[in-house]
């Protein structure tokens, strides 16, 4: 969700003739637009929605995102972004109810048993892990994405000027991650994804807020196997929990793959054209800049579709 795909591979592909269309209405003038209708926060950083708001140096989903929401609103749009790289539902991103995983006694033990060792080996005697301790880390992002958003909704006036005097309302909730989940936490997946999307929904106090998921698709064109194929039927089959019909959105991330991209990737190392293709590894869909937009796009277009099933 940070976004990988480099501005340097967004400004060549923007430019090459065998690309340039596709980034065209993202531009004018030769130069990329900075929208005034759209302001974006993303963690340290805030300011008019244009290239640059991913990981330093890069872009992500919400460019594309951000533009189709700019253009169907009338009204200013805000993109509260809140990303860290690395974190599982299982456990940073854990919710209230989802509670604590059974697999906590044996963590705590594993805790308290290396620093034993260490003790040990060190001759030192440095206090053990508390199960207070152990449980500090779960649902640490959770609070942490609720506290910017919350922030935004409280001080949206004060960080964006040119919105002082309006009032913001939520219109839709996206979500796109999982990787790390796949490693062992997958068949817990489906179950917290669950609770995730209720308690995003109870504390924000909006019920039925439209909730989107780009579901996991570094396989690309290959079958997905194993955890990674788990956590994406996991996330697939939100559509289909009786109380998320018509207010949640999943679709395969997978199916938009750049195959450019994917052919090009297995000797990126040898090839001096692998700069203006992409610009990352598989687990962030290769840096493609095509792929990210291709994916922002599909976020922005199933939120509109259940803003208008909403009606």
């Amino acid at each position: 969700m940070e976004g990988k795909a480099s501005n340097g591979l967004l400004n060549y592909q923007a430019t090459n003739a065998a690309t340039k269309n596709l980034f065209a209405h993202l531009r004018k003038d030769d130069q990329w637009i900075v929208r005034d209708d759209v302001c974006i926060k993303f963690l340290g950083r805030k300011g008019p929605l244009t290239i640059g708001y991913g990981s330093p140096g890069a872009t992500g989903v919400e460019l594309e995102f951000g533009t189709a929401m700019g253009n169907h609103f009338d009204e200013p749009v805000i993109l509260v972004k809140a990303a860290w790289g690395g974190h599982s539902l299982f456990k940073l991103f854990r919710s209230p109810s989802a509670g604590f995983p059974a697999s906590i006694n044996k963590e705590l033990a594993d805790a308290q048993a290396a620093v034993t060792r260490s003790n040990v080996k060190n001759g030192k005697n440095a206090p053990l892990p508390t199960m207070e301790d152990i449980k500090t880390d779960y649902g640490s992002s959770y609070r942490n994405m609720m506290k910017e958003v919350k922030e935004v909704m409280n001080n949206h006036a004060t960080m964006f000027s040119e919105l002082k005097g309006t009032t913001p309302e939520l219109a839709g909730f996206v979500w796109f991650q999982g990787f790390n989940d796949i490693f062992g936490a997958e068949k817990e997946y489906e179950s917290n994804l669950k609770h995730f999307i209720n308690d995003v929904r109870t504390d924000l106090k909006a019920p039925k807020l439209p909730f989107v998921i780009g579901a996991l698709g570094q396989n690309g064109s290959k079958p997905a196997t194993g955890g990674m194929l788990v956590v994406r039927e996991a996330q697939m089959a939100m559509n289909d929990v009786p109380e998320f019909r018509g207010n949640v959105k999943a679709f395969r991330a997978d199916l938009l793959v750049d195959k450019a991209a994917e052919e090009m990737f297995p000797n990126w190392q040898k090839n001096p054209e692998w700069s203006h293709t992409g610009s990352d590894r598989p687990y962030h869909y290769y840096g493609s800049a095509i792929w990210f937009n291709r994916i922002g796009k599909a976020m922005g277009e199933s939120v509109l579709e259940l803003l208008k099933v909403a009606k």
